[in-house]
């Protein structure tokens, strides 16, 4: 299997003010629309993690990038949904279950600006449009400075309920912050999902696991030249050392 890159974006928007806090979570419309396109060009084919899977088991093989969204924001449906159906590519949205229809909540305390987060009717939306729901947990906690049982349930019932409301079977997961332990690696096997993504940076290689997968992200000053570093050199495996 080659390295295979899995994108990490947040918020599909324009950045707030100088000064705000992450602005670096915010890519802009433009920019993710020609990065999407330059993919196509290069003759990738942008996945959701369940599309993902059969290259990341060595099943298939071919110029594959997976596409993923940390948290479920309106902006992600109204910005990037058309890009990605134009170029026929796939991704996986990360949403928390409980907050469904509120806003970014637990980023509120960093000073960071409230955001509205999808509700049911905006995540068939995202489905019908031919991409794909996971997991974040309930609430978006912190796995490890939560108890076991409360993390069984931020993790299990999470993908109960989507599952549910959405009327398919959520397969995929995101550790919140990219924090967890062994025992949450356990917890996600145990409950169903096919794969869990982290925020370690490098791209996926033959031997890692698919509960604890890397992830590159791509910021707001994530040039179209570090983006190309990003998907075509081993730019982003200095981290696996780290």
């Amino acid at each position: 299997m080659r390295p295979i890159p899995i994108l990490t974006y947040h918020q599909i928007a324009q950045a707030p003010a100088s000064g705000s806090p992450m602005r670096s979570l915010y890519v802009s419309p433009s920019a993710f629309a020609l990065q999407m396109q330059t993919l196509s060009l290069l003759g990738y084919q942008g996945l959701s993690m369940t599309a993902l899977m059969p290259y990341l088991t060595g099943e298939k093989s071919g110029k594959v990038v997976g596409i993923t969204f940390d948290d479920g924001y309106v902006n992600n449906l109204d910005n990037a949904a058309d890009v990605l159906k134009k170029f026929n590519f796939s991704s996986t949205c990360y949403v928390v279950s409980e907050l469904l229809g509120k806003t970014n909540s637990w980023d509120h305390a960093l000073g960071i600006a409230s955001a509205p987060l999808m509700d049911i009717f905006q995540l068939k939306q995202w489905l019908d449009s031919g991409q794909e729901i996971g997991s974040h947990t309930q609430h978006h906690v912190d796995l490890t400075t939560t108890d076991t049982p409360n993390s069984q349930s931020e993790i299990h019932n999470s993908r109960i309920a989507l599952s549910q409301l959405l009327n398919t079977d959520v397969q995929q997961f995101c550790y919140p912050y990219g924090r967890y332990a062994p025992e949450h690696v356990d917890i996600v096997k145990a409950s169903g999902y096919l794969a869990a993504t982290t925020t370690a940076r490098g791209k996926v290689h033959n031997a890692d696991s698919v509960f604890e997968l890397r992830r590159i992200p791509v910021v707001r000053s994530t040039s179209l030249p570090q983006f190309l570093l990003k998907i075509l050199t081993s730019y982003e495996d200095r981290y696996r050392s780290a």
